[in-house]
């Protein structure tokens, strides 16, 4: 017979079922070979699934999107710290992940769950033909870190931009997000991914390592109020911390099952 393996599906960044961002979250004993990984992540079919494994007092944790592996991955880390405070029976308050981009801390804070990641803030750049004709309404400023950064006048931009993928598929990024202000929150944003089989990814907390040192400087506070306007809509806590940022969220159990190799 197979052996069985344990898998969760957690809503991420969402107090509500089939909010937020769903993830995939595998918890092994020992690491099973990249390329099973990657057909799992393929066969789960989301943004995001996360493998991680024990490692001395805190975990190794890695993210894979249908495709590849990235490097960081936001709404997966909370889905996976979700996971081991309410049904891996994890005593702490702070999980320590050992990861493609470093050590990263998540801290239980009630019933919210804190992200702490490290800044990027976007830089001036080249624009692009492809990314231009790729979104329908043109941007005020356009950045970059990881990322193509788009920032707007206002939030009803943001609900109206609809990617060309014909066009977005020529940029060689994981992702181009746009953004902007907004009187409900203090920033709102969306995030469309190029060569994907996602598209639109719901809620991103890697984009927030832009997004708020960006917007902390522009609105001169440190701490912050988002949403992501994707269809799921997600909801973060965020605060800016010079080198580091923090986001905290909510997280809802969708589903835990087996999983046979």
């Amino acid at each position: 017979m197979s052996t069985p393996f344990t898998i969760f599906q957690v809503d991420a960044f969402t107090s509500k079922l089939f909010g937020g961002n769903p993830a995939a979250v595998c918890p092994l004993e020992t690491w099973l070979p990249d390329e099973i990984m990657q057909k799992l992540a393929a066969e789960n079919n989301l943004s995001e699934t996360a493998f991680f494994v024990k490692e001395g007092e805190g975990y190794h944790l890695r993210w894979f999107t249908p495709e590849f592996e990235i490097d960081l991955c936001g709404h997966a880390t909370l889905a996976t710290a979700f996971v081991l405070f309410n049904y891996l029976d994890y005593r702490g308050e702070v999980i320590k992940f050992r990861t493609k981009s470093g050590v990263l801390e998540v801290r239980k804070k009630g019933d919210l769950i804190e992200l702490n990641f490290p800044t990027r803030m976007p830089q001036p750049c080249e624009v692009p033909e492809a990314l231009l004709k790729g979104i329908n309404i043109k941007p005020a400023k356009v950045l970059k870190s990881r990322d193509y950064f788009l920032v707007y006048e206002d939030e009803a931009s943001i609900k109206q931009i609809i990617p060309d993928f014909k066009f977005l598929n020529q940029l060689d990024v994981v992702g181009v997000i746009v953004t902007a202000a907004s009187d409900e929150v203090d920033f709102v944003s969306r995030f469309f991914v190029p060569n994907s089989v996602i598209g639109e990814d719901p809620v991103t907390g890697s984009a927030h390592c832009n997004l708020i040192p960006y917007w902390s400087k522009e609105l001169n506070k440190t701490i912050l109020t988002a949403k992501q306007l994707s269809a799921r809509e997600g909801e973060l806590f965020c605060e800016d911390k010079g080198e580091r940022v923090t986001m905290a969220g909510y997280a809802k159990l969708y589903l835990k099952g087996e999983y046979y190799l």
